[in-house]
């Protein structure tokens, strides 16, 4: 069996996507970094799963703090977003963490619990609904 190589990623803006795509060694795939949780819509400013396949852009990185933290994207929002990213074919860097104030508490385990499960729950509903996610892949970051 072959050995395993892994993927590199990188995720500039939006805007640079297709020149990062373009100037990078082929074995160097880009990430967006954000999209919407559905197809279609008046979402001014918002970029959909459909534009980014479009763009043969693979990756999409899903649940940012900032975002979660400043516009109050919910565990079960992200979830949502990670399983239509997947139907649509996009590979998934979901971010998973707790801020300082949960750290301090020592509710680290139970908030990274929480937002993993509202992540994996929407997955498997996806999956059980859609065969396109068969060859989906999500990472974690922490």
């Amino acid at each position: 069996m072959g050995k395993r190589r892994p993927e590199v990623v990188v995720s500039p803006p939006f805007v640079f996507l297709t020149s990062a795509k373009s100037e990078l060694r082929p074995e160097i795939q880009v990430a967006a970094q954000n999209c919407w949780v559905k197809k279609g819509g008046a979402f001014t400013g918002e970029v959909s799963a459909e534009m980014l396949a479009n763009l043969g852009v693979p990756w999409v990185i899903l649940g940012h703090s900032e975002r979660r933290a400043l516009l109050n994207e919910t565990n079960e929002f992200v979830g949502d977003k990670v399983a239509y990213a997947l139907s649509q074919g996009l590979k998934v860097i979901a971010c998973v963490g707790e801020t300082l104030e949960q750290r301090e508490a020592g509710t680290t385990m139970e908030v990274v619990a929480a937002q993993t499960k509202a992540i994996a729950g929407n997955y498997f509903k996806t999956k059980l609904a859609s065969t396109v996610c068969q060859k989906s892949k999500i990472l974690f970051y922490l």
